[in-house]
């Protein structure tokens, strides 16, 4: 992936293929930060000032793509080639195969490189593409049924029922290949093994553009229909979570399903999902958000705001950023410093002796403090704040989502959040 900001879900398909049995608990797996020292995509002669502005500029990217898919949902694809920044170890088949793709909860469908994968319509992913005939569990989805039609684009050829999808993108990137189910299974980060038998995905046999070794392909965690979530969903309580470790942490975050999902510890609070199109996104009701005794308010809050995993930065839309920003200079009471590359619109000399105040994010029927390690970061001698106006959308990033459990509760429709000591979970 370029620029990858993914939340990089490693799970990892055993060899030995069960029924999806969670227990009492569900189950869990790692995720893996592409920029981790324990990720394949590190790259150690990078200064963490400059995996930050690279992850600034992917979070620019995945703006735009999002507010694209909003503008085009009609004709064009949920999944963002380059969404999410967590890795994930998935093996698909029987006997099943190992591989890495990228899960993102900004997209649905779940896709992996499948020979035949001629050379110049695939790219390299470090180990071969998945072969379907030596899966005695693939199946081909035939055109007539619920699954194609649930994509956005898909098409059929007078002489072969199968179901051809084509995901295109913004930035010329794209996958084509054949819908497709087959087994999935995980190992859970406890030893325990879950599989679950005809899970859809798609088998792509020309994907071009800007995807990227070692990732085979991207596993969706979306709220449309083909999700790894919404396909699994029965089998997990219809629920999920993740807990996002700091930069710094050496170890992975944790993706839990099912029972280990719920929050289980005080201060949790919890807000509406809203349901809007795409269904893809998960948007929330951000009301306003407050530094000490001043608030800044939202325009309009209903469902103006997506959560994002695979998005670093909080964007918040230009006139409520304004507004922020007047309360955090207030607060700090030090002359800004203006950042030279223009990726942070606000930011201080880091030798300067400032407090970073507390900021109270006002979401419907949830108020979620956030510390300093959620909103600045140093950056080339200066230090800036994680939050930056945007022109479309307003997104709630990953940054600010660190050291909190958050649980997706997909019956209920909420998004509930607790402060967690993530490399502990």
């Amino acid at each position: 992936m370029h620029n990858p900001l993914f939340l990089v879900l490693t799970v990892i398909f055993s060899s030995l293929v069960v029924q999806p049995v969670m227990g009492a608990k569900g189950f869990s797996v790692e995720l893996i930060h592409l920029d981790s020292p324990i990720s394949p995509f590190y790259n150690a002669s990078l200064t963490s000032s400059q995996i930050l502005r690279k992850n600034a500029l992917h979070s620019m990217d995945r703006l735009k793509h999002f507010q694209f898919l909003i503008d085009q949902s009609a004709i064009q694809s949920a999944v963002t080639p380059n969404g999410g920044i967590y890795l994930m170890k998935l093996s698909f088949g029987t006997p099943p195969v190992d591989y890495m793709a990228v899960a993102d909860t900004g997209s649905d469908l779940i896709w992996i490189q499948c020979v035949p994968c001629l050379q110049s319509q695939c790219y390299p992913q470090g180990s071969p593409p998945f072969d379907p005939q030596a899966s005695s569990t693939y199946k081909k989805i035939p055109c007539d049924s619920d699954s194609c039609q649930a994509l956005p684009r898909y098409q059929c050829s007078n002489d072969v029922n199968d179901c051809q999808y084509s995901y295109s993108y913004g930035d010329k990137s794209f996958t084509k290949g054949i819908l497709s189910t087959d087994t999935l299974t995980f190992d859970d980060s406890n030893g325990q093994k879950t599989a679950f038998p005809t899970s859809i995905f798609g088998c792509g046999h020309n994907n071009q553009g800007k995807f990227r070794s070692p990732s085979a392909g991207l596993v969706g965690l979306g709220g449309g229909p083909l999700s790894l979530a919404s396909q699994i969903s029965n089998q997990i309580d219809n629920r999920f979570s993740y807990c996002l470790v700091p930069r710094s942490a050496s170890s992975s975050s944790k993706l839990l399903f099912g029972q280990e999902a719920i929050i289980s510890r005080p201060g949790a609070v919890s807000t509406p999902l809203v349901s809007k199109t795409p269904q893809t996104f998960y948007y929330l009701s951000l009301e306003g958000v407050s530094i000490g005794d001043k608030t800044a308010e939202a325009g309009s809050s209903q469902g103006n705001i997506i959560i994002d995993s695979g998005t670093t930065l909080t964007y918040l839309e230009s006139s409520f950023y304004s507004s922020l920003e007047t309360i955090v200079k207030d607060a700090i009471g030090v002359d800004p410093v203006k950042d030279p590359s223009g990726t942070f619109s606000l930011c201080y000399g880091a030798k300067t002796n400032i407090s970073v105040p507390e900021m109270v994010f006002h979401f419907s029927g949830a108020d979620l403090l956030l510390q300093p390690q959620n909103t600045f970061r140093i950056n080339d001698g200066l230090f800036c704040m994680l939050i930056v106006p945007s022109d479309s959308l307003s997104i709630f990033g990953n940054y600010a989502q660190m050291n909190f459990q958050v649980e997706y509760d997909l019956q209920k429709r909420t998004v509930s959040f607790a402060p967690t000591d993530c490399t502990k979970q």
